[in-house]
């Protein structure tokens, strides 16, 4: 694993003027700014790295500055992916508030950075700016509500809507591009929605086929992107 880990305290000034800040430690003030500076470690990881590890105590808040990861659980039979992260974004903020002990796991799945913040520090700055709490709980609920859409349809829709599902969500909310490289291997999608190995493989081949997208290797490009929309509309 290639960690880079900066100690606490030496990113002060980059706080301070960083562009990948979230929103809500944009709204604290010069002085809790360098509060949090003097809190957090910046680590780089690589694809492949643990970020969180289930069953672990949970000792800081995990901020993804940049780079994708999957947030999975280990069942008793197999692993659950519950759902993909784009930088900027918390991490395992539930758990570092609801239990002391981390009730899932986060993986790099492209390689990142991440702003490790003392848990301490971020409970007086939650306490102390309303504007700064009031901009957390918004995230919280929205991760939230992803959760609950991503469980209904993983329960009502076939396999071939799962996966256009999956398909779409990298174009427009990930790459925001039609062609790209799926992070994923075909079990890891698997795992996304409830499905085999097989399962994935045979789908992306149809569409393939069918002309919804061009597939090779791990390379996607989307060739009827209203098609698609139809095939995860029907389910």
């Amino acid at each position: 694993m290639a960690h880079i880990f900066l100690n606490f305290g030496c990113m002060k000034i980059e706080c301070q003027i960083c562009a990948l800040k979230s929103k809500a430690a944009s709204l604290l003030s010069d002085a809790e700014i360098e509060k949090l500076s003097y809190n957090c470690a910046l680590v780089r990881f690589i694809k492949g790295d643990p970020l969180i590890k289930q069953g672990t105590f949970s000792t800081n808040v995990a901020y993804l500055r940049h780079g994708l990861a999957k947030i999975h659980i280990e069942g008793p039979y197999r692993e659950q992916i519950v759902r993909i992260v784009k930088a900027p974004t918390y991490l395992g903020l539930p758990t570092t508030f609801g239990d002391k002990i981390n009730q899932y796991s986060v993986t790099v799945i492209e390689n990142a950075e991440v702003c490790f913040i003392d848990i301490n520090a971020f409970k007086e700055l939650l306490k102390s700016n309303p504007d700064f709490s009031y901009e957390v709980m918004i995230e919280l609920c929205r991760n939230e509500l992803e959760v609950f859409h991503r469980c209904a349809n993983r329960t009502q829709k076939q396999i071939r809507g799962k996966i256009a599902d999956v398909l779409l969500e990298f174009s427009e909310k990930i790459y925001s591009s039609d062609m790209y490289a799926l992070p994923l291997s075909q079990e890891d999608i698997g795992n996304l929605v409830d499905s085999s190995r097989e399962s994935v493989s045979r789908v992306l081949t149809e569409f393939d086929r069918d002309g919804l997208i061009r597939f090779s290797a791990k390379k996607i490009e989307i060739l009827n992107k209203d098609s698609l929309r139809m095939v995860s509309s029907n389910g």
